[in-house]
C-alpha cells in the first residue's frame, strides 16, 4: 500500500495510533494498493489493483471519516463483492477499524487503476480521480530507505517514510494537491494477522 497525505511532515498518526492531531488540522489522504497474491472466499484477488480516498476531521481515532473505495475496471465481479466486504471492514481482521471511524461511504468506483514501481519510486494512477509519484526518503546508510519498524500500526508494522514528488485527488468536491507532503509505503500482509 502506498499512502499521500496532507500532513506537512511525516505522518504523525503512524506512530501515536492515530491519537495526534494531523499537522494541518484534518487530513487528507488517498491510498494505492496492488494486491500480488491474495483470495478471499476461495476468489483469486492477485494482480487487482485498488485505491481508497479518506478525508479525516481531524485526529484520526475520533472517526467521522468520509471514504471512497475505487477497484480496477478489470476485477471480476466476485473479486469487486470481496474486496468491497474487506474495505468496508464487515469481514473484521485489520479492516475492520473502517467500519468504527468511516461515518460517510461514498460508494465503490471501478475505474482503471495502475500501481508500478521504477527504481524506488511508486507511480499511481486512479484514472480521472488523480494518483501520483511517491518516493521513500533515503536513510543514512547508502542504499536503505526511512523505516519505522514493530509499530502496532493498524496498516502493517513496518512503514517505509516517503514523500510525494506529485500527488492529486479530485472528486466528490474535493480537489487535493499533495505534492511535496507526507507519504509512506507499507507492505501489507493481512491474511496472516
Amino acid at each position: 500500500m502506498t499512502l499521500s497525505c496532507s500532513c506537512t511532515v511525516f505522518c504523525p498518526c503512524v506512530l501515536s495510533l492515530g491519537e495526534h492531531p494531523p499537522t494541518e488540522d484534518r487530513c487528507q489522504t488517498w491510498a494505492g494498493i496492488r494486491i500480488d497474491d491474495g483470495q478471499f472466499d476461495n476468489v483469486d484477488l492477485s494482480g487487482i489493483n485498488l485505491g481508497l480516498m479518506m478525508d479525516l476531521p481531524g485526529i484520526m481515532a475520533r472517526g467521522n471519516w468520509t471514504a471512497a473505495l475505487f477497484i480496477d475496471d478489470k476485477a471480476p465481479i466476485q473479486a469487486v463483492k470481496g474486496l468491497t466486504r474487506i474495505f468496508t471492514g464487515r469481514v473484521g481482521g485489520t479492516t475492520h477499524l473502517l467500519s468504527i471511524l468511516v461515518g460517510q461511504f461514498l460508494g465503490v468506483h471501478q475505474v482503471p487503476i495502475t500501481y508500478e514501481t521504477q527504481g524506488d519510486t511508486r507511480l499511481i494512477s486512479l484514472d480521472k480521480y488523480g494518483g501520483g509519484a511517491i518516493t521513500p526518503v533515503k536513510g543514512k546508510e547508502q542504499g536503505d530507505n526511512v523505516v519505522i519498524r514493530n509499530s502496532q500500526y493498524w496498516i502493517g508494522p513496518d512503514v517505509i517514510v516517503a514523500k510525494s514528488e506529485k500527488s492529486r485527488f479530485r472528486g466528490f468536491g474535493r480537489n487535493w494537491n499533495l505534492g511535496g507532503r507526507s507519504a509512506e509505503i507499507v507492505k501489507l500482509n493481512w491474511g496472516n494477522r
